[in-house]
């Protein structure tokens, strides 16, 4: 007759130190995406306090800020919760984390800005509060659009459908 061998279901004592750390990663779990929602909202205002005192901050509130549960659509990369502010005239700000194993993580606040052809968006990463100030001084021009170019990934517009037998 042939032995089996059967691997124990649990390898470790149930009062080990691993037993008690696994049950508390256990209990923890993954955040809730109301939790997610207010880590977002919460760590947004944080970071446009911080690093944006005197132009962004003077402006969005804590209250402004509304937050998202992270994705993860299933064969793409998961993205982070995220939130955003409104800032009028089709303005706003989108706020999230870059985590990445070599650095961490880091704060990512992006203005996105309507495009004068009024068909799409473009999107503008923010570094520091100096390049806040300059996107807008050349954004004052154009009552806070951003000039169309024809040039690929300019604004992401929708552009209308070929026109089938005089319809679209």
């Amino acid at each position: 007759m042939t032995e089996i061998l059967a691997l124990p279901t649990r390898p470790y004592a149930a009062d080990s130190p691993l037993a008690y750390l696994l049950d508390l990663a256990a209990e923890a779990g993954v955040p809730s995406e109301e939790e997610q929602r207010d880590d977002a909202e919460t760590t947004a205002a944080h970071h446009v306090y911080s690093a944006y005192p005197h132009s962004l901050a003077q402006v969005v509130e804590a209250m402004d800020w509304r937050g998202y549960p992270a994705l993860r659509p299933d064969g793409y990369k998961d993205f982070e919760p995220s939130a955003v502010a409104w800032l009028d005239g089709g303005l706003w700000l989108h706020h999230t984390l870059h985590i990445t194993e070599a650095d961490g993580a880091q704060d990512v606040l992006t203005l996105i800005v309507p495009c004068t052809c009024g068909r799409g968006y473009a999107d503008i990463r923010l570094d520091t509060e100096d390049d806040l100030l300059e996107i807008l001084a050349d954004l004052r021009p154009t009552h806070g659009r951003s000039p169309h170019t024809d040039t690929p990934l300019d604004c992401g517009s929708i552009h209308p459908a070929p026109q089938q037998d005089g319809r679209r």
